[in-house]
């Protein structure tokens, strides 16, 4: 099918600042989606629109393995960057992603599929009254099939709103979870929810958050919960309360099929050369609760990994290298719920070589005492791997997918990448690329420095279904693609 798209126009307008290359972001600990919004909104950052359309391509390839075809979820006509994606439990044709979308006047946009991928609902994500939104989008569905999508309120924390028709009408928004620090920030949420049928907190919906106060100086992640669909909420703190320059962020979810909720997060001390995390030593912890959220465990180490430097004074986690792109190091958590590895925990992140970015996968098989971890690409990849994300299939097939620069000499252009792991993570079969054509960093819409902190997968059956920031129009746009496995 031909595929046709026009780009009439975008700029991106920034300010130097003193120090930090040429972007306009300070130099904080929190996440990039907040510091853009807020940069776009004080008018650092102005954008100029663009349209886009397209053909889209059914999901879908033959034989298997193989990838599939590129999609355009958000069609933003500005920009969109950062990008979760879900299944729906009860029906593996509807999808639900979204994006910091800046065509919407709260930042937030989000994508509903009711098709498989071929065809997509828009819609923004509302503010409270008076409010303005700061990125990060959540979403999920509950076992009864309802679709939840959230993000950030700059002055009242999260919010989230429903819908029971799969994203063609959305319920009022509303708060979900507050600061848990008077005046504080809510910042990089991540949105779980308990679709295992034998927990005994089924469609139980949980939130982590790395709280920071109003001084951005003291940090502490939280989890909250809700039982009752949203109604009323419970937060509690999985961390001793960090003051900078140590610093809690990138939190992530996963829930067994017992009901037992792990939270994993990234610390980091911003001692670095640059004066901040870039370059230095960051731990990987984890942590669980047994009843639904109320008490958590105390933090255990993962592993640990070196951040990317930050050559440029741009970026407080450290940079893309040859670019001044913030990059996160999220230390994803999936958990092996049914298949042939039952209870097995998988954790993604990248390390810092000396010379590049390289993703691997830490496996538990005894509920998180130990760890073990593996490199998802050859020894001969030697270009930057970044943004990894994992997932397992109800039938044991360990998914990773990541971006991958191995094919640009010049090591600046990346592609998606996916690998699949059929022995509860001993080894990862062949990457497969998954990108139709390469993405430029410096064409992301913003002058080269935020083409988001994270991407996604989910599966679907045997589709492991990847989104990530593509640039190939020219901006930043959130492409769902993937890998059908055998």
């Amino acid at each position: 099918m031909t595929k046709t798209l026009v780009v009439l126009s975008l700029l991106a307008v920034t300010t130097l600042a003193s120090g930090q290359s040429n972007s306009p972001l300070p130099k904080s600990p929190v996440s990039t989606g907040v510091l853009m919004a807020r940069a776009v909104r004080a008018g650092k950052v102005q954008l100029r629109g663009s349209v886009l359309s397209d053909i889209a391509p059914p999901l879908t390839c033959s034989p298997a393995p193989c990838a599939l075809p590129n999609q355009n979820a958000s069609k933003s006509s500005v920009l969109a960057n950062e990008t979760p994606v879900v299944v729906n439990p009860l029906n593996s044709q509807q999808i639900l992603t979204g994006a910091n979308d800046y065509a919407c006047a709260n930042v937030q946009g989000f994508y509903a599929s009711s098709d498989g991928g071929t065809t997509w609902k828009r819609t923004c994500l509302n503010a409270l009254a008076g409010d303005f939104g700061e990125g990060d989008p959540g979403v999920a569905y509950d076992l009864n099939g309802k679709a939840y999508i959230t993000g950030i309120d700059a002055n009242h924390g999260i919010v989230m709103e429903t819908s029971t028709d799969n994203g063609t009408t959305w319920s009022p928004v509303k708060l979900a979870v507050g600061p848990y620090f008077s005046g504080g920030l809510t910042d990089k949420p991540w949105l779980e929810i308990d679709t295992n049928r034998t927990s005994p907190r089924a469609n139980a919906i949980y939130i982590s958050v790395t709280q920071f106060d109003s001084s951005e100086t003291n940090i502490v992640p939280t989890v909250s919960h809700s039982t009752d669909g949203g109604t009323t909420w419970v937060t509690k703190q999985v961390d001793t309360t960090q003051v900078y320059p140590n610093v809690d962020q990138f939190s992530d979810l996963a829930i067994g099929r017992d009901g037992t909720v792990y939270v994993s997060w990234m610390r980091c001390t911003a001692n670095g050369p640059s004066g901040d995390c870039g370059g230095t030593i960051s731990t990987m912890y984890w942590a669980k609760s047994t009843d639904g959220g109320n008490t958590w465990t105390s933090p255990a180490k993962i592993t640990t990994a070196k951040l990317a430097p930050d050559p440029g004074f741009c970026c407080f986690y450290g940079s893309l290298p040859n670019t001044s792109e913030r990059v996160s190091n999220i230390p994803a958590i999936a958990i092996d719920n049914y298949g042939s590895h039952p209870g097995n925990l998988y954790v993604t992140y990248y390390n810092w070589t000396g010379s590049q970015m390289k993703a691997y996968v830490a496996v538990s098989t005894d509920g998180g005492a130990t760890w073990s971890a593996k490199a998802v690409a050859p020894a001969t990849a030697t270009n930057d791997q970044f943004f990894p994300w994992v997932n397992v299939s109800r039938n044991g097939v360990v998914g990773v997918s990541w971006m991958d620069r191995r094919d640009d000499p010049a090591n600046i252009n990346y592609e998606a990448f996916s690998a699949v792991s059929v022995n509860g993570g001993a080894s990862y079969g062949t990457n497969l690329k998954l990108s139709a054509a390469a993405s430029d960093p410096f064409n992301d819409g913003f002058g080269g420095f935020f083409i988001g902190d994270y991407t996604g997968n989910a599966w679907a059956g045997t589709k492991l279904y990847v989104v990530y920031t593509d640039t190939t129009t020219g901006i930043d746009q959130d492409f769902l693609t993937g890998e059908k496995v055998r």
